[in-house]
């Protein structure tokens, strides 16, 4: 049905230098390519989460209606979202996330869950540092506009920057590296 993701393939040319989605086959092409991304080495996992997107969306070529979808998909299983301040489910999430790849994030205390860390430190901070740790093991955590007072992303190969970028401006959306 689909082909392999192809991090060499520049398929972000395909859809013009205007990079509007302007048809369904041209933005499940490019759904597509971004669960790849964000679950390497696990095609499986990028199907499933396919074929949940595509429930979700019910065949749409809105954008808006294809995040919400794609957010449904994903979340706790390749991607997060969490509101401002939940620095919690932050840390849940994003340690949930590494264990895919079996990482864990050296947050520079014993207990990241420790109620008082968690009110000593903010989201920005808490993403700054698995960025880094992230960094050190050849993964990039991404993080894009999800609306006011809303944290979202997910964690690609650090291999994929470029092809995220890609896909990114393909769909429409702004990503960027969760390092402050």
């Amino acid at each position: 049905m689909h082909s392999e993701y192809d991090p060499d393939d520049n398929f972000a040319h395909a859809f013009g230098e205007s990079s509007d989605l302007d048809d369904e086959a041209a933005l499940e092409a490019v759904m597509w390519q971004l669960l790849l991304a964000i679950n390497p080495g696990d095609d499986d996992a990028a199907q499933a989460q396919f074929a949940l997107w595509q429930e979700a969306s019910g065949g749409t070529d809105d954008l808006d209606v294809a995040l919400d979808a794609l957010r449904e998909a994903i979340d706790w299983k390749s991607g997060f979202h969490i509101v401002e301040g939940d620095t919690r489910g932050l840390v849940e999430s994003l340690e949930e996330l590494a264990s895919r790849f079996d990482l864990r994030i050296d947050w520079g205390v014993e207990d990241a869950t420790d109620d008082d860390f968690l009110d000593d430190t903010d989201v920005s901070a808490l993403l700054d540092t698995a960025f880094h740790r992230l960094r050190e093991h050849h993964y990039t955590l991404w993080v894009r506009d999800a609306g006011p007072d809303l944290h979202a992303g997910w964690i690609a190969h650090s291999r994929d920057d470029e092809n995220m970028r890609a896909i990114a401006e393909a769909l429409g959306i702004h990503v960027r590296p969760a390092a402050a």
